[in-house]
């Protein structure tokens, strides 16, 4: 039977879904601009400045909710929360989107209902590594790849999310379990998981942006 540690599988796989019809309507439409160069140079131009753009969106937002996570931690440790209840009153008092959309998320009872919610996450085209393939692979059309080997990105994609989802709600079951003892552990944990998204963030659209930057006004040597 299904178990709580098959939601990050069913989240993946309708991520993934997402990222392989893109990447293949991506591809087509790479192809059929046939050989017009300049179509291809600012398609390409157009796609990299709105990915690095992107990324650094993402990672200026995930700083806030960082930010917010910090003096959620700060006021339930002031206020020695150390059971489940008060801290997860805390948290979902702690921002708009948590009081708009809580409703919503007492909709998915099941481990499967979470692909039709992957699938439409990633519609929003918001996770670093979601934006980086596509960008990749348009790259990789343009310069003459076939389809097939195109879409041995997303296969990558795919199989590297589910392994990873599919390990982490395994952790998160244990983390969640472990957080009875101390719920504070769940702050931390999320605490971590959010830095590391902001720091690959960062990274990733940075250098898509110096890389932007060097290609454009013909920089070499050194840091480009």
């Amino acid at each position: 039977g299904e178990t709580p540690r098959s939601v990050g599988l069913y989240f993946a796989l309708g991520h993934s879904t997402v990222v392989v019809v893109a990447t293949m309507l991506l591809a087509f439409g790479v192809v059929s601009l046939g050989g017009d160069s300049l179509l291809k140079e600012i398609g390409g131009l157009i796609g990299t400045s709105v990915s690095a753009l992107f990324l650094l969106v993402i990672a200026a937002i995930n700083l806030a909710i960082f930010a917010g996570l910090w003096r959620t931690f700060r006021t339930a440790r002031e206020q020695g929360l150390h059971d489940a209840a008060g801290l997860d009153r805390l948290l979902a008092h702690r921002g708009l989107l948590a009081r708009l959309l809580g409703p919503m998320f007492r909709l998915v009872t099941k481990p499967w209902h979470m692909y039709p919610l992957g699938f439409l996450f990633g519609l929003g085209f918001d996770t670093a590594t979601e934006i980086g393939l596509l960008s990749i692979s348009a790259s990789e059309a343009a310069r003459g790849a076939s389809l097939a080997d195109i879409l041995v990105f997303p296969a990558l994609f795919a199989s590297g999310m589910a392994l990873v989802d599919t390990a982490d709600s395994a952790l998160m079951v244990s983390a969640y379990r472990w957080a009875f003892v101390d719920p504070m552990r769940k702050l931390w944990y999320n605490l971590t998981i959010t830095g590391a998204s902001v720091a690959v963030a960062l990274f990733i659209g940075g250098v898509e942006a110096f890389g932007l930057i060097s290609d454009r006004l013909g920089l070499s040597g050194g840091m480009w």
